[in-house]
């Protein structure tokens, strides 16, 4: 991965991302990708509209707007080498989307709003659509994770070759710089059986293909895929959570958009969730 592109609002959360992202981006050399929306009303306006009298107000929020995301980034980026800021007039989801198509962006690392500790997280309606639709990896991050290691990832799947793709070779390269061990899980539930000898098979074939050198493999059962997920993870004490989405044929079972949604909103350690 080369380029790291972080949304941000200047809120709590985007700073979270952020602090996570210079982490990343200093120990595999990306080059980071600071990102504002402004969602300005479009459409004429007459001189006794309300729209006329706003466009020095606009100006302002406008030069406010460069001035803190100058100030974001060095605060949280004064170690990178690279680091590239935009301010582009769009709603926060299609802007994020439209830029990652325009830059070729590799991963799109946001924050996400959520409730007390106590309560499930609960993922922002901007970083749902974004996750959706993107054609880049997205890693969501809850809480602040400036110490996170990266040193355990639960990779759940069906480890079918025929869902895979050059965005999961991808990732898997990136992580590996970080000396991670990848857990595979397959998760049995009451409606998707497999029998244990096939899916050890599928998973040593899988670490076989993309020459995993430190991995482990696991079968999980539980109540549905979405809370296996999530209670494996626990076990293994994981620092992070990977999940494919909006899968065709056999993975669209295992990690289809509710059960991404599941875990998104349920796990607290961060969730990168990839199309395949």
């Amino acid at each position: 991965m080369k380029k790291i592109l972080i949304p941000t609002d200047f809120s709590l959360h985007s700073e979270y991302a952020a602090k996570l992202a210079s982490k990343i981006a200093r120990n595999s050399d990306c080059e980071i990708h600071l990102l504002h929306m402004i969602d300005i009303p479009q459409g004429p306006a007459d001189a006794t509209s309300k729209g006329a009298s706003s466009i020095p107000e606009n100006v302002l929020y406008i030069k406010k707007s460069k001035e803190l995301l100058e100030d974001f980034k060095n605060e949280f980026f004064n170690e990178n080498k690279e680091v590239i800021q935009s301010i582009i007039f769009e709603s926060p989801s299609q802007g994020i989307l439209n830029y990652t198509k325009k830059t070729d962006v590799d991963l799109i690392i946001m924050g996400s709003k959520g409730h007390s500790k106590a309560d499930d997280f609960l993922i922002g309606s901007n970083t749902k659509k974004t996750v959706q639709a993107s054609e880049a990896p997205v890693l969501i991050i809850k809480k602040d994770e400036e110490n996170l290691k990266l040193k355990n990832l639960v990779l759940a799947s069906c480890f079918d070759k025929t869902e895979e793709n050059k965005t999961l070779s991808k990732l898997i390269n990136f992580v590996e710089k970080f000396k991670s061990t990848f857990h595979l899980v397959k998760i049995i539930s009451t409606s998707k059986f497999e029998n244990t000898q096939l899916s050890n098979q599928k998973m040593e074939a899988f670490a076989k293909r993309h020459k995993l050198t430190k991995y482990s493999i696991n079968i999980q059962n539980d109540n549905s895929i979405g809370e296996g997920v999530v209670n494996f993870s626990k076990e293994v004490n994981s620092d992070i959570i990977a999940l494919g989405s909006n899968g065709r044929n056999s993975f669209s079972h295992i990690l289809n958009k509710s059960v991404t949604k599941q875990v998104t909103n349920t796990a607290l350690q961060p969730v990168i969730v990839f199309k395949i």
